[in-house]
Parts: structure tokens; C-alpha cells; sequence
């Protein structure tokens, strides 16, 4: 059975163990990991589900990652620090979301095509260390008021190709293919690289608030071969009140 779970900073962590999620999406930056002279290391106010499936969050947005300017040894430095840090509080195998639009957006002036290859060598060098601990790298279309790098599946799915990346999977999270207007056909075509997936009703609210097309996306998913996980990554007013009806919506719409 899949399982349906939430993204969560620790000060909500208790929502979801009242509220019968099978597990918790802990972000990583600021929440699991603090910087502390000059070095990432395990927030001592952390806390949040042990062995967890899945993260959020990987990059801090003080980090370029597609810059070929920016200097790569803070990049490797930090890779080596925070994916140590994970692997010791998740799952075996579990998703580590590279979305972290700041970071990787291009800045004014870069070459495109500098910035792409550059983008390409992060992403190759996060997988190659997150497998070092035991977890893997999932790689995150996002809107373009997030960043202007890879705003699609399809997209997405091209980049790795051409920079010859295997073995990351894609995100398929239905507030940016809403936002970007993504056919759900392509969605469905390309399921089968989809690794990870993140759910949001209207404007980001949460599932079951809005008329997004829940059960037509997770459908689409699962005809096209995605067994896994759904996360709600959304805004809540009151997660505790929320939540245990957004789970509910979100179990409805994955019924088959």
C-alpha cells in the first residue's frame, strides 16, 4: 500500500502523530541542520521522526549551485556535512528533494549553458554523496517564481538525459504543474522516472480545500507505473485541525 505523509518543520511534528500520518517529510535547512562556524551540523533542537522516508529542503539559497563562479569546494563541503547528517535520521534509500529554487536559480549575466553544466555537476555530485549514506537524490521541477531552471517533468527529465545523470529520479509535485500547466498526459507518460511525489490543493491549500484535479494527478501517476509515496506539502492555518482531513482527501483521490 502507498503511503501518504506530510512536510513538516519540528515545531508541528506533534500534528502528525495525532493525526495518522504514515510519516513525516522533515526539511532539511534550518530544521534538521543548522550552520555553526562555518559548518552544517544536526540542529540540537531537532525534532522529528526517526528513519524517515523522505526530506525537503536540501539547499540553503546562500548557495549557487549554478554558478560556475561559486566556489565548488563550499558545495562539496556542505554536500559531505548535511547528507551525513541525514542518512543518520532517515530510512534506508529514503528521498532527498533537490528542489531549492534560490540556490539554483541563474544569476543575472551567467552563461546558460555554463550555469546548466554547472547545475548538472551538483546534481551528479549530491547523488554520488547521498549515496555514500545510504540515501538518493530526487530532482524537483519548480515553478518559474521559484527559479528559472527546470520547471517541468518533461523538463526535468530532458536535463538528466542530456547531461547524462542517471539513476535520480523526478519529483512530481502538482503545485508547480499547476502552476506551469503541465498536461497531466505528459505527467503520466514520464511516471515512470517519478521517484517522489508532493500534493497541494488550490493556491497551495490543502487537499480537499480546493478543486485542483487530486485523483485525475494521482491517476495519472499510477497508470503510468508510480508505486510510491505521496507527500502534502502545503499551508496550513491549524496543521492539527487540517491535517487528519487532508490525509482523508488525499487516501480518496489514490483509491483504485
Amino acid at each position: 500500500m502507498p503511503a501518504y505523509g506530510v512536510i513538516l518543520p519540528t515545531a508541528e511534528i506533534d500534528a502528525a502523530a495525532t493525526t495518522h500520518a504514515d510519516y513525516v517529510e522533515p526539511t532539511i535547512v534550518g530544521n534538521l541542520v543548522v550552520e555553526s562556524e562555518g559548518r552544517w551540523i544536526l540542529n540540537p533542537q531537532y525534532r522529528g521522526a526517526e528513519r524517515s522516508p523522505s526530506f525537503a529542503i536540501l539547499f540553503p539559497g546562500s548557495l549557487r549551485i549554478a554558478d560556475p563562479g561559486f566556489p565548488a569546494q563550499e558545495v562539496t563541503r556542505y554536500l559531505e556535512d548535511v547528507l551525513a547528517v541525514v542518512g543518520a535520521h532517515a530510512a534506508d534509500g529514503a528521498r532527498i528533494v533537490l528542489g531549492s529554487g534560490i540556490a539554483r536559480t541563474v544569476p543575472d549575466g551567467v552563461d546558460r549553458e555554463a550555469a546548466e553544466r554547472r547545475f548538472a555537476e551538483v546534481v551528479a555530485e549530491a547523488r554520488d554523496i547521498a549515496r555514500r549514506n545510504g540515501v538518493r537524490i530526487v530532482l524537483e521541477p519548480l515553478h518559474r517564481g521559484e527559479t528559472n531552471l527546470i520547471h517541468t517533468i518533461d523538463e526535468a527529465v530532458a536535463f538528466l538525459d542530456r547531461h547524462g545523470i542517471d539513476d535520480v529520479p523526478v519529483v512530481a509535485d502538482l503545485f508547480h504543474i499547476m502552476l506551469e500547466g503541465e498536461p497531466l498526459e505528459q505527467v503520466g507518460a514520464h511516471a515512470g522516472r517519478v521517484g517522489h511525489a508532493h500534493i497541494a490543493d488550490t493556491d497551495r491549500r490543502p487537499p480537499g480545500q480546493g478543486d485542483w484535479p487530486l485523483r485525475e494527478f494521482l491517476t495519472a501517476l499510477r497508470n503510468g507505473g508510480y508505486d510510491g509515496a505521496v507527500s502534502i506539502e502545503c499551508f496550513w492555518q491549524d496543521v492539527a485541525a487540517e491535517l487528519p482531513a487532508a490525509l482523508a482527501a488525499v487516501r480518496g483521490a489514490d483509491a483504485r
